[in-house]
């Protein structure tokens, strides 16, 4: 069922297909999202550069760091594999999946996986002759198969090591290693995003959602931009931690801060996709916001199962279920209300913020 608030513009063959012309504010929008990101992008890579080329301690913020002989094979590694052949495996499975299910034509295919800035393209046009549930639905699967993936791997990653070596500089320099990672990759995003052709489909083409319209990109490239700056914030927040928490803890600490926020995130859009009504309107950047119920309510309780199975897991006194409790109330209100594109970046922070309070508490 189209949404009622989008009106359906059909004056043209090619409005047919997309629906008319991209509004004014939406190219707009998706435009000073891509500045923003440049800017922000820019800003950090000059001063990350200063600190490696100088060998000047940064600090908390970044320390003493080098781009050594690891470093540069693990990030080509990483893009290879996770940007051009698992987005091109993810880009394949939604475009097949709306080709054969949602029974999408050969030119609406070719224009919902292009930049969408530079044509006609308007979500009425495509709800009205496909089933909404089931472009949400597909959209879902793209976003969340891609991501969920690689998101664990890390975790596992990450959070093996801590359990293998609960060194008290580990919560930093786990994300000190990503770094070098987060200004790349943010380098990538950026030379994608107005990309038609293959560099923009392995980047973008997964989970760049249908629903979001002429603005789908740049709630991608917000989404992006913002994790990666997590890695920054999380440098001085990760130093406050080891400072309250016994090293013992900090495996725990670690799903607490990312693995609750992932799982949450996750669960909020499967649930709300396969059986949410979607009535909670919210704000962000994209043609179709909003949320549902179901959703919300699947967030909260998949954070608090999986934090007090942590706890369980490692053997943590009682009040760390306090902790799994205000942890799974964040998760849901800042994934409920913060504008979409921007709640990966305050669920996470957030939930870092409130275990560095617990442990000025209690330890």
């Amino acid at each position: 069922m189209a949404a009622p608030n989008l009106p359906i513009v059909t004056s043209s063959p090619v409005d047919a297909v997309g629906g008319g012309p991209p509004s004014v504010a939406s190219r707009r929008t998706a435009r000073r999202v891509f500045s923003g990101a440049l800017a922000y992008t820019s800003l950090m890579t000059a001063l990350w550069l200063f600190f490696v080329i100088t060998q000047r301690d940064g600090g908390a913020w970044i320390g003493r760091y080098n781009v050594d002989r690891e470093t540069i094979p693990r990030v080509l590694f990483g893009f290879v594999f996770f940007t051009v052949v698992w987005g091109w495996i993810w880009y394949r499975i939604r475009r097949w999946l709306l080709r054969r299910v949602t029974g999408f034509s050969k030119e609406e295919l070719a224009l919902v996986f292009t930049s969408r800035m530079n044509q006609p393209f308007a979500v009425s046009a495509f709800l009205a002759s496909h089933s909404e549930r089931t472009i949400r639905i597909i959209d879902m699967v793209g976003r969340r198969g891609r991501f969920i993936t690689v998101g664990l791997a890390g975790f596992l990653y990450i959070h093996n090591r801590i359990l293998e070596n609960p060194d008290p500089q580990l919560l930093t320099l786990g994300f000190q290693d990503n770094l070098f990672d987060a200004v790349f990759f943010c380098w990538l995003n950026l030379a994608a995003y107005y990309s038609d052709g293959f560099f923009g489909r392995v980047a973008y083409g997964a989970q760049s959602r249908l629903m979001d319209g002429t603005r789908a990109r740049a709630n991608c490239l917000l989404i992006g931009t913002l994790w990666h700056a997590f890695k920054f914030v999380m440098v001085p927040i990760g130093i406050q931690l080891t400072a309250h928490f016994p090293p013992p803890t900090y495996a725990a600490l670690f799903g607490f801060i990312w693995l609750s926020y992932q799982v949450s995130d996750t669960l909020s859009e499967v649930v709300g996709s396969l059986l949410g009504r979607q009535k909670l309107r919210v704000w962000g950047i994209g043609d179709v916001n909003r949320k549902s119920v179901a959703g919300t309510w699947a967030c909260f309780l998949g954070s608090l199962g999986l934090c007090v199975w942590m706890v369980s897991l490692h053997g943590l006194p009682w009040p760390w279920l306090g902790l799994a409790l205000a942890v799974s109330v964040s998760n849901t209100f800042f994934e409920l209300l913060s504008p979409r594109g921007t709640d990966d970046f305050t669920m996470a922070t957030a939930n870092a913020l409130l275990c560095w309070a617990f442990g000025a508490l209690v330890y």
